[in-house]
């Protein structure tokens, strides 16, 4: 149970992230530091997810 409030945890992260990018994407003067930090974070959930997910499947 501990591994899918995890999971919850992490998908919940990255939806947060894409909320943020589609925010400073909208703004006219977009930080395009801050939307490619965030992209990298979102990949990195994203693997984390994938792992977590290959882990709960064995």
């Amino acid at each position: 149970m501990a591994l899918d409030a995890h999971l919850a945890e992490l998908s919940e992260k990255h939806r947060a992230l894409d909320r943020k990018i589609e925010e400073e994407l909208a703004r006219p003067t977009a930080d395009d530091l801050k939307i490619a930090e965030w992209k990298r974070q979102k990949l990195r959930l994203k693997d984390e997810m994938e792992r977590l997910k290959h882990q709960k499947s064995h």
